[in-house]
């Protein structure tokens, strides 16, 4: 079997199709109303369990499929699980790993670091949330005439395309959790993801519940001066 050489045409670049300059004082704007946006958003362990419309989950992954990445591979997956017999054996399988997490697997220094936000093992939003989404990152992925190929800076790609989706998820008025599970193996067999998939977050998305709380340690973000240099 031969495969049909790609067009010539396909490796055209073609000029900037949707890029539109502002004004200065626009662009100001446009970036200040996007931190006082972007800065509502919290980490919450407290989910209601009213169903949000898939239509919207789905949209948001769009968004999330747009970002950059290497060679654009587009070197991901998102198993998006709402099953509740799914939910519950997510929820058994991250809690045991947990366990053994704050049994000791973690070490004093990482349990010490954790203390403020009162984290334990106990994770019930699992099977609450309406929603949660596995994100995978493809070390391989199948090209447009079927053949497997290698993908390239896999998690750098996929860590952006997660932004995204947790921005696109918050401007939709959801909440959001990124959970890690350590290790989270366990996902790539109940997602029916091949060898070659490695999960990277567990995504939990809904609404906050009503007596959702944060811990105030979580509002503290370090000012400018402590993230960034200017040269």
């Amino acid at each position: 079997m031969t495969t049909r050489p790609t067009p010539i045409a396909d490796f055209l670049p073609i000029p900037l199709p949707d890029y539109q300059e502002r004004p200065i004082e626009e662009m100001r704007r446009g970036a200040l109303a996007f931190y006082d946006d972007i800065r509502t958003r919290h980490t919450v362990r407290d989910f209601s369990d009213r169903p949000v419309p898939r239509d919207i989950i789905e949209t948001c992954i769009r968004a999330a499929g747009t970002a950059p990445n290497g060679a654009n591979h587009q070197p991901w997956h998102f198993s998006v699980i709402g099953d509740p017999a799914m939910k519950k054996k997510i929820r058994t399988a991250a809690e045991e790993e947990e366990r053994a997490f704050y049994a000791g697997r973690a070490g004093e220094e990482w349990i010490e670091a954790l203390r403020p936000l009162g984290t334990d093992d106990s994770k019930p939003f699992l099977e609450i949330a309406p929603w949660l989404i596995c994100i995978f990152g493809e070390r391989k992925s199948a090209s447009a005439d079927g053949k497997f190929r290698k993908n390239y800076y896999v998690p750098e790609s996929v860590s952006i395309a997660a932004g995204f989706l947790i921005a696109a998820l918050h401007r939709a008025g959801l909440a959001t959790l990124t959970h890690t599970p350590n290790p989270m193996s366990f996902l790539t067999e109940i997602c029916h993801r091949p060898d070659h998939n490695k999960p990277y977050i567990l995504l939990v998305t809904g609404y906050p519940a009503a007596n959702a709380t944060i811990p105030k340690h979580a509002t503290e973000k370090k000012d400018l001066s402590e993230i960034a240099t200017f040269f």
